[in-house]
């Protein structure tokens, strides 16, 4: 009730997504006719109920429960992870400065002991306040952390014999609110006062999770000049509550790892860097010459499910729209089946959904027919947009594909196997480098926005697709930013009618999906773009 109407009151053990403890005390408040303070978080709101949240005696009784708070605690904070992020740091400026009474030497403790692949603890630095015990218990529903010993030799571990190991052990590190819990992936590898928020929708897979992006790329110096620091959750009351798995949270090293860093082009001496102009151009002739023989039919477009749903729009417009290329798909192979009741869905793309609801590849065949095809020579171009072909159907039936076609092209933002049988090779942005949406299973239209900006000569793939329509006279198809593009989408795909970037917002939107998705959505029409 207090946080609704804007009312500060601080907090340890409690958390919105957890039960109540009410074990810190910092949380006290003074109620009228009660006779002695009373804990907010566990505190039912009555009618006529008056309640002071600034007396005197509270602001004591909050540095006397700082004050028992810090009598252990180690004064780690030039090397804490957590420091910048702290609330003992932050609650102790705000109302405690006390002068120190306690001088005994302080209980030692276990100090960055690892309980498990992704956590390391710090027992010095816990408070108790039980988020971590809790979270396990009711949210992962795996009890694998929890209270040992009695009064002030009591420590938080994991059970003996076990180790914190479960698909969503980074939600530990989140809701832990002093320095006992740190991300072993991001222990000593930036200060936070360092880094930058974006907020964004995590591609790890069909759910959505909406995510922050914590980042730094005018600090060259940090971390051998790695820009993408860490993946959080961000809360969504519809999506993900508060939490996010592991696989989507460590998922992000790719951003900055094996990059291409500008386009390339194989010739007998192999592969060799060009300009932007030269490949759009050469790639622009083969296009025209297959289309004015009317050869479109040997031509195969594979977009991807990991594409933006202003890009997935703007790809089906152009190849199959405007140039009549049948053999356009997104239905990209996955070999990972995990998936739960909770988060983690089977479908481990982000926009697949936006995809179908697009009607793009349902007349055309499955990718694996298309590729048996390829390697019959079935086709004169097989552009690849946002793929790793080798590691969707296998190194030796890529390679006989690859040989059988004349021109191959490749749009992607790493380095893969996949670059040894291309002809060209184009490099994307991935979605921390630019703004759009995506559509998770549940319908829900989302936004992501640009954190970092393009590596080096890459770009985005709808900036690829509007110039490569410009080399083709395609004007019409030519936009100036994402925004642009979702407009034309709304305009002509019924189920966006009336939705721009700003309704969206960063909660996203439920699209009305029944009668629209019952019935083919149709191709988008060539006016009002």
């Amino acid at each position: 009730m207090a946080d609704d109407l804007g009312i500060f009151i601080p907090r340890y053990c409690y958390h919105p997504g957890l039960s109540i403890a009410a074990n810190c005390r910092i949380c006290m408040v003074k109620v009228e006719k009660a006779p002695r303070l009373m804990t907010a978080c566990s505190t039912y709101v009555q009618d006529g109920m008056v309640i002071d949240t600034r007396a005197d005696e509270i602001q004591e009784a909050r540095r006397q429960v700082l004050e028992f708070l810090l009598l252990n605690h180690p004064v780690d904070c030039p090397v804490c992870d957590q420091a910048g992020e702290c609330w003992l740091q932050d609650y102790y400026m705000a109302f405690g400065r006390y002068r120190k009474r306690y001088f005994e030497p302080r209980i030692r403790r276990q100090k960055a002991k690892p309980i498990g692949p992704r956590v390391i603890l710090d027992q010095e630095r816990c408070i108790l306040c039980t988020r971590c015990i809790r979270f396990c218990n009711e949210i992962v529903r795996s009890p694998q952390l929890g209270l040992f010993n009695r009064g002030n030799r009591t420590v938080v571990d994991v059970f003996p014999g076990q180790e914190l190991k479960n698909d969503y052990s980074g939600n530990v590190v989140d809701v832990c609110p002093v320095g006992a819990l740190l991300d072993r992936d991001f222990r000593f590898r930036a200060r936070v006062w360092f880094l930058k928020r974006t907020r964004s929708i995590c591609p790890g897979c069909a759910t959505g999770c909406n995510i922050y992006i914590d980042w730094c790329e005018d600090k060259p110096y940090l971390d051998h000049g790695r820009r993408v620091f860490r993946l959080k959750p961000r809360y969504n009351p519809d999506v993900n509550q508060f939490w996010m798995c592991d696989d989507g949270r460590y998922d992000y090293r790719w951003i900055d790892d094996n990059r291409l860093a500008r386009p390339l082009h194989r010739t007998d001496r192999g592969l060799e860097p060009v300009s932007w102009d030269v490949a759009l151009q050469s790639i622009g002739s083969h296009l025209s010459e297959i289309i004015e023989n009317q050869r479109q039919a040997r031509i195969a477009v594979f977009l991807s499910p990991r594409l933006s749903t202003e890009e997935l729009f703007l790809g089906w417009r152009l190849f199959h729209e405007e140039l009549g290329i049948p053999n356009v798909h997104f239905r990209m192979p996955s070999r990972n089946d995990k998936h739960d009741d909770f988060l983690i869905r089977p479908d481990k793309y982000p926009n697949a959904r936006a995809a179908e609801l697009l009607g793009i590849g349902n007349d055309a065949p499955e990718p694996t027919t298309l590729i048996e095809r390829a390697t019959q020579g079935a086709f004169d171009l097989i552009w690849f947009i946002g793929w790793n072909p080798v590691r969707c159907f296998g190194e030796s039936t890529v390679k006989a594909a690859f040989e059988a076609t004349p021109v191959v092209i490749l749009q992607t933002s790493n380095e893969s196997p996949s670059l040894n049988y291309a002809h060209w090779i184009l490099p994307a942005s991935p979605y921390a480098e630019k703004n759009g949406t995506f559509v998770n299973a549940m319908n829900r239209l989302q936004r992501f926005e640009r954190a970092v900006h393009t590596y080096k000569e890459s770009r985005p793939d709808w900036v690829i697709f509007c110039e490569v329509a410009r080399t083709l006279g395609q004007e019409h198809l030519v936009f100036p930013d994402e925004a642009s593009i979702f407009k034309a989408m709304a305009r002509t795909v019924p189920l966006f009618n009336g939705l721009d970037f700003d309704q969206i917002g960063f909660f996203g939107v439920p699209l009305p999906v029944g009668e629209l998705a019952e019935r083919p959505i149709g191709q988008p029409s060539r006016t009002g773009s």
